[in-house]
């Protein structure tokens, strides 16, 4: 199965950058799109972004558009998340999540409930 590890994460201060990644392993094909969600206490999972299975279309929330950048390394099997200009309530714990059965967000990013491949989660902290 595929299986997703995630790295990136840490404290920061407002205005400053992390990037995120997610590496996939156990699944040699790029036949998927994959995203990024985030979440707090007592609070649902929320979606960040998400790029098609060939890299090709991306989509933002509307909190993040012009600040985060989805990307994909198809030689690294990774996924990145590049997070500009922080703000606080960017804090949350991030997810990445894949899905072989879905290949295009031309349409829109997959829900919580479509994707079935987790990584564990990175903490990302951002202080004002």
């Amino acid at each position: 199965q595929l299986q997703l590890v995630e790295s990136g994460g840490g404290l920061v201060q407002a205005g400053e950058s992390l990037r995120l990644s997610c590496t996939t392993n156990g699944f040699s094909l790029d036949y998927f799109a994959a995203g990024w969600f985030r979440q707090v206490p007592g609070k649902e999972r929320e979606g960040v972004s998400c790029i098609s299975s060939n890299g090709h279309s991306t989509n933002y929330a509307d909190s993040v558009k012009g600040r985060f950048t989805i990307s994909r390394d198809y030689a690294k099997n990774t996924v990145y998340l590049q997070m500009n200009s922080l703000k606080p309530e960017d804090t949350g714990i991030y997810y990445c999540a894949a899905e072989v059965g879905i290949t295009s967000v031309q349409r829109g990013c997959p829900t919580r409930h479509e994707y079935t491949r987790w990584g564990q989660g990175t903490q990302v902290a951002v202080s004002s």
